[in-house]
């Protein structure tokens, strides 16, 4: 990484509990020594990171690095998109894992440890990832879209972000998404979900606790429902689980966190670069961990679009030639 390119960071005051406000003076000065001068923007409200990033590719910035969890990454990487195009395609987003729930971080194999983080982003190499684009209906009832970088779930898991995202102050990080998985288990009842995929032309219909859709491999503060997923492959992984009741639901919590859940009788897996779902009953969306609204949804992907630094060592960097 060259001193002399243009660096920007957008940065949530809100992470981590406000701790990262508090030791942005210390956090900036670290990122200054390894990358030289530094833009600094702070998300002054939920889903300002987006405009934030567009204002600063367009100004000729050519490393973003987004500050905070998964939702402060998922409106960075927005602003990288208009119209299903890449605005800068030489541009590359940086990640500086600040968040509570840190599941993409997961994926990507970027360490908690920041001074390890902040060697990534001046000594790391960018990798092209897919990036998802999810049409649904809006919690106010309008039709809404998003691009993602980690995973889209619907189901139980739009009702556990929901439930998380109140619950951070009381709990913070795991303990929250743990807290709101155990509750919603306890109080979620199935819903008949039919799902079209491109790699089946047959609708498919079924009784589901959670619908999984995973560019990346983790959700929910570091469960693993899609532990084949690839970033740079084109395809999702798909992870389809049957609602069984809520005292099996519980017996099987440790399965998500295995990387075994394919082997669960009551688990399909699907792979496909497209999806459409749709229910009678009111379900619940999360897209990179934020509950943005309901089904339908429509699923695409954009292959190989978004360059993101990763470790120089990583062994992602061996499947780029693919």
């Amino acid at each position: 990484m060259t001193k002399l390119q243009k660096v920007a960071a957008i940065v949530n005051p809100c992470a981590a509990g406000g701790e990262t406000a508090r030791r942005w003076p210390e956090l900036g000065n670290l990122l200054e020594r390894s990358l030289g001068p530094v833009t600094t923007r702070f998300t002054p409200s939920p889903g300002a990171g987006m405009a934030i990033a567009r204002e600063l590719l367009r100004d000729g910035h050519d490393l973003i690095i987004a500050v905070g969890g998964d939702g402060t990454i998922n409106e960075v990487a927005n602003g990288f998109f208009e119209h299903d195009r890449i605005l800068r395609p030489e541009a590359r987003l940086g990640v500086l894992p600040l968040g509570t729930g840190g599941d993409f971080r997961r994926t990507l194999g970027i360490p908690r440890n920041l001074t390890e983080a902040v060697n990534i982003l001046s000594e790391g190499l960018p990798l092209l990832i897919d990036v998802g684009k999810v049409s649904f209906q809006a919690n106010d009832g309008t039709p809404g879209s998003r691009y993602f970088v980690n995973m889209v779930s619907f189901g139980m898991g739009g009702q556990v972000a929901a439930r998380a995202k109140n619950s951070l102050r009381r709990f913070g990080g795991k303990a929250a998404f743990l807290w709101a998985t155990l509750v919603t288990f306890l109080s979620y009842r199935g819903r008949q979900v039919k799902l079209r995929v491109a790699s089946n032309p047959a609708e498919l219909s079924f009784f589901v606790a959670n619908v999984a859709v995973g560019n990346g491999q983790f959700h929910g503060g570091g469960m693993q429902p899609c532990p084949t997923a690839a970033l740079d492959d084109g395809l999702f992984e798909v992870t389809v689980i049957d609602y069984a009741g809520a005292a099996r639901l519980i017996g099987s919590l440790p399965v998500l966190y295995s990387g075994g859940i394919y082997n669960h009788p009551k688990v399909h897996h699907l792979r496909t670069g497209t999806l459409s779902a749709e229910s009678t009953a009111v379900t619940q969306i999360e897209v990179d961990g934020e509950a943005l609204g309901t089904l339908p949804l429509e699923i695409s992907i954009l292959p190989r679009q978004l360059p993101v630094l990763i470790s120089a060592s990583s062994p992602l960097l061996a499947l780029k030639d693919r």
